[in-house]
């Protein structure tokens, strides 16, 4: 509880397979996903979601149609929360990303993508999640975007948010998490924490580069 940990991989190595079946949106054939106690296999996402767990997915998923306001509204739909927990927690959202209360009665589907990804997280907070799952946050985004997203990151583990992290750009995803893990074909081939993960030869030849370059090699 309170840690950010990452996945780290190449694509198909099974990161947002993780992810999705620890929510409910995959069934997983075999072995079993436990959260606080509670045997998540065969749940729905929404039992799931009821539980504390909040999916932001790859690709952001804004509902079309709906205005930022009413995508942010629904995040917090599963705990059916009265009016004044609804304000306070708009007020954080907004607190973390300004650039949203300036656009709530915009069109969600049309925002930039940066806006979009804001948008996707602060709908993850609305949630009040015990933890809160991202899938590559920074995809697609440019540089001084994906810094912003990062700082963010750090601003939610400042507050003790538990965060589980897939993300390519393994140079920054483990400079912010506690611990690492590195999958290949769906395996756990390296894991510990994420300073010493930074300062291993494996995973440097394998993912940072010689030169521990930011992005996540393919």
């Amino acid at each position: 509880e309170g840690e950010v940990v990452t996945l780290l991989g190449s694509n198909g190595a099974g990161k947002s397979t993780t992810l999705r079946s620890i929510s409910g949106l995959m069934r997983s054939e075999q072995g079993t996903i436990r959260f606080d106690g509670h045997l998540l296999n065969g749940r729905s996402p929404e039992s799931i979601a009821r539980l504390g767990i909040s999916h932001v997915p790859e690709g952001r998923q804004v509902f079309p149609g709906l205005s930022v306001l009413e995508n942010l509204q629904l995040g917090s739909s599963n705990r059916r929360p009265k009016r004044a927990e609804v304000l306070a927690d708009l007020d954080r959202v907004f607190e973390i990303f300004p650039r949203l209360r300036e656009l709530k009665d915009r069109a969600g589907w049309g925002l930039s993508g940066g806006e979009q990804q804001m948008l996707a997280i602060g709908r993850g907070i609305m949630a009040r999640p015990r933890l809160l799952l991202l899938d590559e946050p920074s995809l697609g985004l440019a540089p001084i975007i994906v810094s912003q997203m990062f700082q963010v990151i750090r601003q939610l583990k400042e507050s003790r948010t538990t965060l589980l992290l897939v993300e390519q750009n393994a140079h920054q995803a483990l400079r912010v998490a506690d611990r690492g893990y590195v999958l290949e074909s769906g395996r756990v081939v390296l894991a510990d924490s994420a300073a010493d993960l930074l300062d291993s030869e494996q995973m440097r030849a394998a993912y940072l580069g010689k030169s521990g370059a930011a992005e996540v090699q393919p």
